[in-house]
């Protein structure tokens, strides 16, 4: 869904509201006509008082027919209310309806919605649902710290001693180019069978678990093989929470270590591209592994930062971004003489996903020179820790510095702002090969609670840029059990195909004692998590009894929707979470933002509200009247809303107990029953748990039949309440058919067809044959129609909605039609509701005939056209001189419905501007239409071709023949930085250019998340009749414009222009993209919206041991190395690499 407007890119004038000029030749004005009440200095002809202007319309010598009076146009327009309003009367029997509801007044109860009690149930049970995987996760996470410290590290453990599924074995199989089938992997992996689950979307084995490993990480290294080992014991644990909640989905455990063994076992989903997955990046592993954090990333572009390693530094913040959630705030600096922002952003600023991309393009952006100043840098990022006048996480403070090395220590920076308390954590990362003295790097971090990282090539970054999450997880641990509290994530995408979920985390610690004086291990072993798909979360909601315009959602803490009827998202990336918030998934306004803020602070509320709403069809904008009521689901970091429009107070809940009637009325559903009593399509609902579905609306009706002559409606297996309203709202119609429609010559009335729409999910098109053009959507709850019918009074027009990039409606025996729909408000006892709508479909041509005539002279069809003689002064009509007049109606939305210009018909159903942009510039800035701009986040958009961006296309560092001849050159840090690049290319050749989505994500999804910017109109305040004038020397026109009563329509006639010399900015109606991704990120975060961090923080623990601290290694090349360097860069045939796991200094177990 979408949000109000901000702005989208730089913010400038409105050329629509300045594009045009009040009138200057008074001459043409007409009675009545409207002025601005300001603007520039008017002629005199202006100030005359109407009367006067009276005979200048039919000045001596002007032509035989003037404009019409106001008073004409008024009374054609009271015979366009009395023709729609006739033709509903006689056909669309909203009257004769609401007497068949109360002949079968028997046959149904009236129950009503509570909306405290309703929403505090679902809270409730949606608690219960999580509170169980709650429990389960509770068993699993104490079972694996016991399991862990049981176990006996093995120093000698080989491959071939531990027996697993290896989840990613059989797409390696099948790449001869797999590192494990080229090295001859010796562990011993299963070969497992597995079946198709319909919970899990997948085919799964419930008698194993799998294990997945990361690509950059050696499946034989030790400590990968005693993780292996211990963890197997989790197998059974696994098993018994299933057999004690067979709901549960996909139990998980992520070790700091990079493995993933996960229940039920099932194949892994290789990417086409090189499988990137480290369940230590996961949203859920990051939330559940630490506290939120502050983070400030310095780095440093001076002059001696090479080009390859200031590569590696982009990639490496990158990376870094990505270990962030939306808990987490953060702001990157480049700094040399100085410091400065790379981004617009000058604080700390979310890290949500589009923050971060906006980081992740400027930061391509850095280019080296001048001098290192670590003094600038971290003065910079302890000002931005200390400013007091933000939002921020208020938790974990660090600083992340990457830089090629430096002498100094900058301890005076130090002792003035971070010590003695040294609350903020300093994080040094030296990047590249270099032979300089890395100490003052590893002082830095080491007196500031820190850790000091290598960075010398790609390979190392991923793993180099997550570890720093064990330091943060040090209080944690150390907290014990006050720490082992439950949270859930944002919803995200599984990455095995589940589908939307969230997740309950829970942190593993380990609690073996380090050395002879039982120093307590302040390592995190991992993290335990068991998903929670969405649709499990629906099912506990009410479906059908709130109406169409009903329905339940839920936020977070962040304010991000859980549940919500438009969390629609085109295209996810599993990296990253779904981030849509309330206020985006709604148009927003202030009674909404106090609602939001009201529910993320955990209260309970009820308000009623006067809003906008944006149509299923996203074409048009409704104010209605809302009820909201909400509550916070205990236990959990949500809260939950309910809303209800007036009328969906109460709703209809059959009570068909006569098995003789039910049978007769379920007749009616029989195919053969159509010609006579018209076609019926049904919604597509769960009515049976063995109703096979099917988009095809013809053979799932085939499938309903023949389930319901082998069960009853009150079978167990079937849901009581739909079918039972369903088989009545059958009867219900067919009395229509029977009283109104069958008798009816629908010809006489140029109408295609008849129909009524239920609440009970029946669809009845009269006649039979009109079912072919029914493209209309079978399921009413998302019929944009019948949502609109419900929420307005009188007749809504609904005219074929036609693209302006498409060729235009085929106008072929008589088959394009206009919709016209009315909802049936029934009284019962002082209690309304509305149960059904009903409604027409007129044929195009006919009606725009019998329009010219109801806008003419005449009376009737049949009566002779007037003719003008020469010396009468006659008024045009919109019949006789349509080659002078354009008449026209247009709906709410500026879509044209009508028009007396036979080469307009075609062009029904488009956005007004692109038939005649003058016209309908001048109604909106003359306050017929109002303007509402949002921003739909959930949009997907093609792929943008690659640019020069950033790093450049796979750039590397190339020496010249120089370097070639010199040997010094062979020796230098250099030449083995370039072997490296050249190694780990061969697996990570896209990393300085390629979406990481597309290298992990869905192989399938070819289009990519993007914002668009959404524009609707609707009716401004203006209610009256009157004239104006477009006004362009020449070629100025006159107008009336005057909305029909108890419709949606505006009747607008004007004179045709007599040039194109008028053509102003043209409104635009279409959905565009937005090159800027959205209002202006950097206007935004000044203004941030209302959120609430986790009620916990673990950042400080005055038993953490610190002496863990990092210490370099370096890496000196060999002479074999370097022999076999200079052959493999001169024959160009490196070899694959075998990347080993960067195992923590303390990971062993």
């Amino acid at each position: 869904m979408a949000v109000p407007a901000r702005t989208c890119g730089a913010s400038r004038p409105d050329p629509a509201r300045t594009a045009l000029r009040w009138p200057s030749r008074g001459s043409r004005l007409g009675p009545g006509a409207r002025r601005p009440a300001a603007g520039p200095p008017r002629p005199l002809a202006l100030l005359l008082p109407p009367l006067l202007l009276l005979p200048l319309l039919a000045a001596p010598g002007a032509s035989a027919y003037s404009f019409p009076q106001q008073h004409t146009m008024q009374h054609w327009a009271r015979r366009l209310e009395q023709e729609i309003d006739g033709v509903m009367r006689i056909f669309g029997g909203v009257q004769q309806l609401r007497e068949i509801y109360k002949d079968n007044r028997n046959l149904f109860e009236v129950q009503e919605n509570e909306p405290q009690k309703l929403v505090e149930k679902v809270a409730g049970d949606i608690e219960s649902l999580l509170d169980r995987k709650v429990q389960a996760l509770k068993r699993l996470a104490d079972a694996a710290e016991t399991f862990q410290k049981a176990h006996r590290w093995q120093d000698n453990i080989k491959e071939e001693d531990i027996v697993y599924y290896d989840a990613k074995a059989d797409a390696e199989l099948d790449d001869p180019e797999s590192e494990d089938v080229e090295r001859g992997s010796k562990a011993s992996t299963l070969r497992l069978d597995f079946v198709e689950d319909s919970n899990f979307k997948n085919k799964v084995n419930y008698s194993y678990t799998a294990v997945q490993i990361p690509t950059d990480i050696y499946k034989g290294s030790t400590v990968i093989l005693n993780e292996l080992n211990w963890t197997e014991a989790l197998e059974n644990v696994f098993m018994e929470n299933r057999r004690q909640d067979p709901t549960l989905l996909w139990q998980v455990f992520g070790s700091a270590t990079g493995v993933t063994r996960y229940y039920p076992a099932t194949p892994w989903r290789a990417p086409k591209k090189i499988d990137l997955y480290d369940v230590r990046r996961r949203p859920w592993y990051i939330q559940g592994a630490s506290s939120p954090k502050d983070m400030v990333i310095i780095v440093d572009v001076s002059g001696s930062v090479s080009g390859l390693t200031l590569k590696l530094m982009k990639t490496s913040v990158c990376e870094m971004l990505d270990t962030l959630s939306d808990d987490d705030y953060v702001n990157v600096a480049s700094f040399n003489e100085k410091a400065q922002p790379v981004s617009c952003f000058t604080h700390l600023v979310q890290a949500n996903v589009r923050n971060k991309k906006v980081f992740k393009e400027a930061v391509q952006g850095m280019v080296a020179k001048g001098t290192t100043g670590y003094k600038a840098g971290f003065e910079y990022a302890f000002d931005q820790l200390q400013n007091p006048n933000i939002t921020r996480a208020n938790c974990n403070k660090m600083i992340m510095m990457f830089t090629d090395g430096g002498e100094d220590r900058v301890q005076d920076v130090f002792e003035k702002y971070n010590w003695p308390n040294r609350t903020v954590r300093v994080f040094t990362f030296s990047v590249g090969q270099h032979n300089y003295d890395v100490t003052p790097l590893q002082w830095m971090a080491c007196t500031n609670k820190g850790y000091y990282f290598e960075i010398p090539s790609i390979g190392a970054i991923r793993i180099n840029t997550q570890e720093y999450l064990d330091v943060l997880g040090r209080p944690m641990v150390l907290a014990g059990k006050e720490a082992k509290q439950v949270q859930w994530t944002n919803v995200y995408e599984d990455a095995l195909g589940l589908g939307m979920v969230v997740t309950g985390t829970l942190p593993v610690f380990n609690l073996t004692q380090d050395g002879p004086g039982e120093k307590k291990n302040q390592l995190i072993l991992g993290v335990m998590g068991i998903d929670v798909a969405l649709n499990d979360i629906k099912r506990l909601t009410p479906n059908y009894t709130l109406g169409a315009n009903g329905y339940i959602f839920a936020i977070d803490l962040n304010g991000y929707v859980l549940l919500h009827p438009n969390l629609k998202p085109q295209t996810t990336n599993f990296r990253e979470p779904v981030t849509l918030d309330f206020l985006d998934a709604e148009l927003e306004d202030e009674n909404k933002e106090e609602i939001r803020r009201s529910m993320i602070d955990g209260n309970k509320g009820h308000k009623q509200i006067r809003t906008l709403v944006k149509s299923l069809d996203e074409r048009y904008i409704d104010e209605v009247t809302r009820n909201y009521t909400w509550v916070p689901i205990r236990s959990t970091n949500y809260s939950l809303g309910l809303v209800l429009p007036p009328y969906s107070t109460f709703y209809l809940q059959a009570n068909l107990s006569d098995q003789i009637l039910q049978v007769k009325y379920f007749e009616f559903l029989l195919p053969s029953s159509f010609e006579s009593e018209g076609h019926v399509f049904i919604a597509p609902r769960e009515y049976c748990k063995d109703l096979n579905a099917s988009d095809n609306n013809t053979e799932f009706l085939k499938n309903f039949i023949e389930l319901m002559e082998k069960v009853t409606p009150d079978s167990k297996q079937c849901n009581n309440f739909l079918l039972h309203n369903l088989i009545l709202d059958t009867g219900i119609t067919q009395q229509l058919v029977e009283r109104v429609w069958r008798d009816q010559d629908l010809n006489t009335y140029s109408l295609l067809a008849v129909f009524a729409t239920t609440d009970g999910g029946i669809t009845r098109v009269f006649p039979n044959k009109a079912a072919e053009d029914w493209t209309e959507n079978p399921e009413p709850f998302n019929a944009s129609f019948y949502r609109r019918s419900l929420d307005n009074h009188g007749y809504v027009f609904k005219p074929p909605q036609q693209d302006a990039l498409l060729r235009p409606l085929e106008l072929e025996n008589d088959t394009v039609g206009i919709l016209v729909s009315t909802a049936v408000e029934l009284s019962l006892g002082g209690r309304t509701l509305r149960p059904a709508v009903v409604g027409v479909k007129l044929d195009l041509e006919a009606w725009a005939e019998k329009f010219k005539v109801l806008a003419s002279n005449r009376t009737h069809q049949d009566q002779p056209q007037k003719q003008c003689g020469p010396n009468s002064h006659c008024e045009m009509d919109c019949e006789v001189n349509n080659e002078d007049l354009l008449c026209v109606l247009i709906d709410d939305g500026g879509f044209l419905v009508l028009s007396n210009q036979n080469h307009q018909w075609d062009q029904v159903g488009r956005f007004f501007s692109e038939v005649d942009a003058n016209l309908m510039l001048a109604l909106y800035n003359n306050s017929f239409y109002t303007r509402k701009e949002s921003y739909d986040y959930q949009a997907a958009c093609a792929p943008l071709p690659p640019g020069n961006l950033g790093a450049a296309p796979r750039g590397i560092f190339v020496p010249t023949i120089a370097d070639f001849l010199n040997l010094a050159w062979w020796t230098s840090a250099a030449a083995w930085s370039l072997f490296q690049q050249l190694l780990y290319g061969l697996i990570y050749h896209s990393w300085f250019q390629a979406d990481p989505a597309e290298a992990e994500g869905n192989p399938e999804v070819r289009e990519s998340s993007c914002v668009m910017k959404q524009t609707q109109y609707y009716f401004g305040s203006v209610n009256a009749s009157y004239n104006a004038i477009i006004d362009c020397g020449n070629c100025s026109r006159l107008f009336h414009a005057q909305r029909l009563i108890n419709t949606n329509l505006l009747f607008v006639v004007a004179e045709k222009p007599l040039c194109s010399q008028c053509e102003a900015g043209r409104l635009l109606q279409k959905e565009t993209h937005c090159p800027a991704d959205g209002p202006e990120q950097c206007e935004l975060v000044q203004r941030p919206r209302y959120r609430r961090g986790p009620h916990i923080c673990f950042d400080y623990n005055a038993t953490e041991d610190t002496s863990d601290c990092g210490r370099g290694a370096s890496f000196p090349p060999s002479l074999g190395v370097l022999v076999s360097l200079q052959l493999l860069l001169l024959l160009g045939l490196p070899p694959r690499p075998q990347p080993q796991v960067h195992a923590h200094p303390s990971r062993r177990l």
